[in-house]
């Protein structure tokens, strides 16, 4: 069994690379900083229970983003032939 100590490693690794990245100016220290971040946020959400997910699917379905919003368009009645 896992323990549920796992992917709270991983977000504080996740977020402490990210930091990491955002104090150097090596850009070999940042690709590494970027692909650690990466990979913990993966591996946690691999490892995460699954109330986990349904909580973050019901966050995610909670806000609506204008993008994904109806569009009107209007039709005129006129044909043009």
């Amino acid at each position: 069994m896992m323990l549920p100590l796992f992917p709270l490693l991983f977000l504080i690794t996740s977020i402490g690379s990210i930091l990491w990245y955002q104090r150097t100016e090596n850009d070999i220290f940042g690709a590494l900083a970027v692909a650690s971040a990466l990979a913990c946020v993966i591996w946690g959400l691999v490892i995460a229970h699954w109330s986990i997910h349904l909580l973050s699917l019901i966050v995610l379905l909670k806000f609506r983003t204008p993008i994904f919003s109806a569009i009107q368009v209007r039709v005129s009645n006129k044909s043009e032939f």
